[in-house]
């Protein structure tokens, strides 16, 4: 006889939802230097794959190794990030107010790639997770080679981070971190369900 799988209660469901909000503030504070975001995004991520593969998150010891051995090519992607994200938002402004010619057509279409790129981006900081928090540029060549062969999970990760972008804007700065921890956990799930090949270990 098989015993029957034990049923989360609420206190379980508003566990995982104060983890992860925790989670979000401990990526803003690690974050507040402005290029150390991808060493945080990329720790938290890979605490994640953690409590997804053992069912327990990491010790915090641990957490703040791979933080900290991720630094020195982290703070090159973080100002390759923060760059493109500048010139994006410059791009959609301008649109936007009339100051570049285009009009609705090319604001929609530079909406659209911003959006199939912060879903790219999102998918790569997950693989990240899946090898230690560390080989950005190993893990968006394997995004780049999945992605087409996987759209339907490359638009449900956009589908995750554009509405995560445009709530960053209106709610309260307070409520931002603890939305980037939902927003990084729910890429994972995406990814759970059709997941990036695992780095070749040669």
């Amino acid at each position: 006889m098989t015993a029957e799988p034990v049923r989360a209660d609420w206190r379980d469901t508003l566990r995982e939802a104060s983890d992860l909000a925790l989670l979000g503030f401990a990526v803003a504070a690690a974050a507040l230097p402005v290029l150390t975001l991808a060493p945080a995004v990329g720790a938290a991520s890979a605490a994640l794959h953690d409590r997804a593969v053992t069912g327990s998150w990491p010790p915090v010891r641990a957490s703040l190794a791979r933080f900290g051995r991720a630094l020195p090519a982290g703070a090159a992607v973080s100002a390759v990030a923060l760059a493109a994200a500048a010139l994006l938002a410059a791009d959609l402004l301008a649109l936007a107010t009339g100051r570049v010619p285009g009009g609705g057509p090319a604001l929609a279409l530079t909406a659209v790639v911003v959006a199939v790129l912060l879903g790219y981006a999102g998918l790569v900081a997950v693989a990240v997770g899946r090898t230690d928090g560390r080989g950005w540029r190993a893990a968006a060549h394997r995004v780049a080679r999945s992605c087409p062969r996987h759209p339907g999970r490359w638009a449900a990760a956009s589908g995750v981070c554009v509405p995560a972008v445009v709530l960053a804007v209106l709610v309260t700065p307070v409520a931002v971190p603890i939305l980037g921890g939902y927003a990084l956990a729910a890429l994972h799930a995406v990814d759970a369900r059709r997941p990036v090949p695992e780095p070749d270990p040669s």
